[in-house]
């Protein structure tokens, strides 16, 4: 069974709102890794990351899907329907 992603729809044309996940910068934490909310532009760090802030904003917006914006990645992951895009 092949999933695919319902939510291509919420993708919009976004640039990054920071240079680094929002809010680590605001706390003045690290990450590892960042994503793209592909939704707002709102840049979050990965679930490696300590503070997963990521996946937190996608919990408090629903805004499905988030782009890695690492360099060298070329995917985007949907966390409603549990499936990597690309």
């Amino acid at each position: 069974m092949v999933m695919r992603c319902t939510h291509l729809d919420s993708i919009r044309d976004v640039s990054p709102n920071t240079a680094g996940c929002e809010e680590c910068l605001k706390l003045g934490d690290r990450w590892l890794h960042l994503r793209l909310c592909m939704t707002y532009g709102h840049v979050g760090c990965c679930d490696s990351s300590m503070n997963k802030h990521a996946t937190k904003y996608f919990h408090a917006t629903h805004h499905p899907i988030a782009r890695s914006i690492e360099p060298g990645e070329a995917w985007d992951w949907c966390y409603v329907d549990n499936v990597m895009l690309g």
